[in-house]
This record gives structure tokens, C-alpha cells and sequence, in this order.
């Protein structure tokens, strides 16, 4: 049986950035959370803690809004987001660079989503729609055995709707 290569994973995330080694088969080796801050200084504890893994790839998954078409200019890029340090920085790229790997780049919640489809409740299903609530409000789709990509980004977050009466709070997003 041939010896299973040791892949990383990063959900990259407005809150948190959470590290991860295993293999394959969903098999995680070591896990490590890292607090969200400044680009700069997130990428490179990031980067820090990858770096003596020697992991064969890599996959993101990242917050958004953010570039996932690798035709697009702006790929891997994290796009308009109320965070306003990360407007535009390029964290694929940025990581790629650093740790001259292979790198996989989605949504973090299409990662999730492909999460439940492979190894979760979702196993089996071809059409799954994954939505979470965490710094933001997010969707990933899964549709006809893919994940849905296109002219759209599912940022569910921002959909608008009614304000009751009663509710005070201007809110955040710019």
C-alpha cells in the first residue's frame, strides 16, 4: 500500500485562521487556531506554522467576499469586506509564495459544505445547500455533484430584509 501524503488545510476565517495537517481519508494530525488581525501579521503566523510541516498541498478555504475563478485577475483575493485591511489582499498568493506548495482556494463555506459531502451528514447527497452563521452569514452550494460556482458569490449575509419595528441596531456593514 503506498504511504498516504500529508496534506494542510486552512479555513481562513474573520475571526480566527484555524490550521490543520492530515491526510485524505479525514485522518487530522494537528490542529492550531490563529486570531484574525492584520493581513501581514496573520499570514505570517500562518505561513509560521506551516512551514516545517511539510505538507504535500494545501487547501483554503477563506472569507468573503472573495475571488474564487482562477480566470479572474482578482483570484484569490479577498474582496469588499467590512474588514477593511483585508480589502483586496492576496492571501492565495501570498501563501503560495511562501510555502511553494500547491494550493486549493474556495469559500469557506463551500469548503464546509464539500466537508459535509465527503465526510459529514451530507455523504451521498448531490444537491446541498450548507449555511452558517459566524463573524458573517454565509452559503455554499452544492448542486448536481458539484460545488456551485459562477456570476454569483452565495453571500448570504447580505440579503436584504425587513428590519421589524422594534429593532434599534444600525448595524456594521458598510
Amino acid at each position: 500500500m503506498a504511504e498516504q501524503q500529508l496534506i494542510g488545510a486552512l479555513e481562513a476565517g474573520g475571526t480566527k485562521m484555524v490550521c490543520a495537517t492530515g491526510y485524505a481519508d479525514g485522518t487530522v494530525l494537528e490542529r492550531e487556531q490563529i486570531a484574525t488581525t492584520t493581513p501581514q501579521e496573520t499570514v505570517e503566523a500562518v505561513n509560521a506554522w506551516f512551514a516545517d510541516k511539510d505538507i504535500a498541498a494545501l487547501g483554503i478555504g477563506a472569507f468573503g467576499p472573495t475571488a474564487v475563478n482562477p480566470a479572474s485577475s482578482q483570484y484569490g483575493k479577498i474582496l469588499e469586506t467590512p474588514k477593511t485591511a483585508w480589502r483586496y489582499f492576496d492571501l492565495l498568493g501570498t501563501i503560495q509564495n511562501e510555502l511553494n506548495i500547491p494550493c486549493g482556494y474556495d469559500t469557506d463555506v463551500n469548503v464546509a459544505c464539500l466537508g459535509e459531502v465527503t465526510f459529514g451528514c451530507a455523504q451521498g447527497l448531490t444537491d446541498v445547500v450548507y449555511l452558517t452563521i459566524g463573524t458573517g452569514v454565509g452559503g455554499g452550494i452544492y448542486s448536481n455533484g458539484e460545488l456551485h460556482h459562477g456570476m454569483l458569490h452565495p453571500e448570504t449575509g447580505h440579503v436584504l430584509i425587513t428590519k421589524r419595528t422594534a429593532d434599534t441596531y444600525a448595524g456594521r456593514c458598510p
